[in-house]
């Protein structure tokens, strides 16, 4: 009888863990959907209790999509974003991979020093005015620099990353060591290939970061042939006429929302279709990494 009550106890708790899943994914692709709904909805079939919400199959338009992607500035905006993304998350991997991987390691002298020498801007941080200050110095306003250099390193990145590389097996490191490896030897040939799934996590958090770069690119890039995705997409939303950033034709089978909706969709597709390829290496990454033993 215990084992029956049991079994339906972990049944009834399976079937609430379900449900509240399928209500959170419900939440997350409802407003995905109406906002593609809304990019390919034609210019004749607007309802406003009804506009964006479903879709007749037989009134399907993707006019909205094509006058973004022959747009200029739609381009070049893409361009930025991308360029800003792949510079900047190799950047960010050049920098993290090497020193997590010297502070994981203990015979490091000097270790703990360093540690909280790090430690020190990432509780206490200098803010927006001295970092602009610095920027400014160096001259790199208004070039793509000022969006990446800042950044390079993320202290939460790099002490997950940290962690991850602490949890491998010393006795590892000590074969390659009796191989006669050195230590760049053994971080290439030992620890970065069993390193996949932090590898891809921390990419992924700063690849998502550099896309959805919005603030620093308003505060450093005054040139508006600079500005990536993000703050075009600002620049459209807010527009009161659409013709400043998109040649709007009068007579389109597109509306202006439709044209917003599709550039709201357009922005967040790369990242929709990079995650899922990256989601298992990135669940195990960020457990094997959070944790330290």
């Amino acid at each position: 009888m215990q084992s029956i009550k049991k079994n339906r106890d972990d049944l009834l708790f399976q079937i609430l863990v379900n449900l509240f899943l399928i209500s959170l994914l419900a939440v997350m692709v409802l407003p995905l959907w109406r906002v593609f709904v809304m990019s390919i909805t034609p210019l004749n079939y607007i309802d406003t209790q009804t506009y964006g919400m479903w879709l007749n199959p037989s009134m399907w338009s993707f006019e909205a999509y094509k006058q973004l992607l022959s747009h200029p500035s739609f381009l070049r905006a893409t361009t930025n974003s991308f360029i800003i993304t792949f510079g900047g998350t190799t950047i960010n991997m050049l920098l993290t991979v090497p020193l997590a991987y010297a502070l994981s390691n203990r015979r490091l002298p000097g270790r703990k020093f360093f540690i909280t020498l790090i430690l020190i801007p990432f509780l206490f941080n200098a803010g927006m005015i001295p970092t602009y200050l610095v920027v400014q110095k160096f001259d790199l306003v208004d070039t793509f620099w000022a969006v990446i250099l800042p950044g390079g390193i993320n202290i939460t990145n790099l002490l997950i990353m940290k962690n991850f590389f602490e949890g491998l097996p010393d006795e590892l490191e000590e074969a390659a060591y009796l191989d006669g490896a050195n230590e760049i030897q053994v971080l290439f040939r030992v620890v970065l290939p069993l390193a996949k799934p932090i590898l891809l996590t921390i990419g992924l958090f700063y690849m998502v970061g550099h896309w959805n770069e919005f603030f620093s690119a308003i505060l450093y890039l005054n040139d508006a042939k600079l500005q990536p995705l993000p703050v075009l997409l600002r620049n459209i939303l807010l527009a009161a006429n659409i013709n400043e950033y998109v040649e709007y034709d009068a007579f389109s089978n597109a509306s202006i929302q439709a044209i917003k909706a599709a550039s709201v969709f357009l922005t967040m597709l790369p990242m929709v279709i990079i995650y899922p390829w990256i989601q298992h290496y990135f669940t195990k990454g960020t457990l094997l990494g959070g944790v330290k033993e």
